[in-house]
């Protein structure tokens, strides 16, 4: 028995230590109180097992039962035996924190965030004007408009902050603060912004090996088609579909797709992951159940890495022609420990998703669908920056986009 099993059959029986506990709706449906004391869960004995309606279930139910399901087959004692034997302290996994060296990162982020963002759009190759007076660099253009995303201000006050940056000299002209949004409204602009998130993450190709893929949701400020009056919903929130591939070590983001908010994840997968290859020496791929797919742990194994992806409940092991596919699902269901010990890294990918959230807002303010993409873009850049800058004083690297 591993330590994650144990730690969860420890708390199916913390379950059972409370008062009423467990109550019998009759023969095939029962519910158990939450760990939390507050509300409880309802298990329902379909065809062969138990099925329970907490979110650890519905997402991990195929790999392993929840400690609703433990406690609940320990009070009906199924399929465990007696024993005498003293169940042994769990420790849980801890990860520990250099607090000197993020400490540093923070005090230093926003002035060393300046000089690393001018060093990447260094790279931006102006466009040739053929007619008309001069414009706007490009590189100035990119300048601001990360340092205003950066920022979190808006577009009127981030104007101080160009006002800064033309007296540092990181920008030859001050824009005027509607210049900034127009930038975010071409589609020109997204080419870019997507080269600069691949050139943010590559002075971490040396550290990253293991990567990790996912996808999260970001609310937009303006709305969709509105409701039927009867159904009492005024109006919905448009959204936009993140996809990432996320280094495991640093949490730098080193492949970004962005979709509408009903298109698949799996999809998504091949370019996020070979376009990383072209930078970073593959080791280990992992990510969930919506990526599972023959074509997709094909790509994998052509790059020279490992995938970790579990397979769905009625998956086959048969291989209709794909070998990869069936060494994979005989691994995954014989060697259940070894693979979750490699499958846990996926939890990255959700901390770098909160990171951005956090920090830079869950909401994007553009309404235009364009400006909208270009904004969500900006946000990575300047997130990818915030990660060389810890990188700097937690691996000692020197950031350098050309070498």
């Amino acid at each position: 028995m591993s330590a994650n099993d144990k730690l969860r059959k420890q708390r199916a029986k913390l379950i059972l230590s409370k008062e009423n506990s467990i109550c019998k709706i009759n023969d095939r449906i029962y519910t158990v109180i939450s760990q939390s004391g507050i509300g409880s869960y309802k298990l329902e004995w379909k065809g062969y097992h138990w099925v329970c309606n907490c979110p650890d279930f519905i997402k991990n139910g195929h790999i392993r039962p929840c400690k609703h399901v433990l406690a609940l087959k320990l009070h009906l004692n199924i399929g465990y035996l007696k024993t005498d034997e003293e169940e042994p302290k769990i420790i849980p996994v801890t990860y520990s924190q250099n607090w000197s060296n993020y400490n540093l990162s923070q005090r230093q982020e926003f002035e060393l965030f300046d000089q690393l963002l001018y060093d990447l759009v260094q790279s931006i190759e102006e466009p040739n004007q053929l007619m008309g007076r001069p414009g706007l660099k490009l590189q100035d253009q990119i300048f601001c408009c990360i340092l205003k995303i950066y920022s979190q201000l808006s577009s009127r006050r981030s104007q101080c902050l160009f006002h800064q940056a033309l007296e540092r000299q990181q920008i030859s002209h001050e824009p005027h603060y509607n210049a900034v949004s127009k930038t975010l409204l071409k589609p020109e602009t997204t080419t870019v912004l997507q080269k600069l998130v691949r050139l943010s993450s590559q002075p971490l190709a040396s550290i990253e090996t293991d990567f990790a893929v996912d996808s999260s949701g970001f609310r937009c400020s303006s709305f969709g088609v509105y409701c039927s009056q009867k159904h009492r919903i005024n109006m919905k929130h448009n959204w936009l579909k993140v996809h990432i591939c996320t280094g495991i070590k640093t949490n730098i983001i080193t492949e970004v797709v962005i979709t509408d908010e009903h298109v698949h994840d799996s999809p998504q997968f091949e370019q996020l992951i070979t376009n990383t290859a072209e930078r970073f020496n593959v080791n280990d791929v992992v990510a969930d159940l919506g990526y599972s797919s023959k074509k997709n742990l094909e790509i994998v194994k052509e790059i020279g890495g490992n995938a970790y992806i579990p397979f769905k409940k009625n998956t086959a092991g048969v291989s209709r022609g794909s070998m990869i596919w069936t060494r994979a699902y005989h691994y995954f269901q014989l060697h259940r420990e070894e693979f979750m010990e490699h499958y846990h890294k996926r939890s990255n990918v959700e901390s770098t998703f909160a990171a951005i959230k956090r920090k830079f807002g869950e909401t994007i303010k553009s309404k235009d669908r364009v400006a909208q993409e270009n904004e969500m873009l900006c946000k990575i850049v300047a997130y990818n920056i915030t990660v060389l800058i810890h990188a700097m004083y937690e691996f000692g690297i020197n950031p350098d986009f050309y070498a």
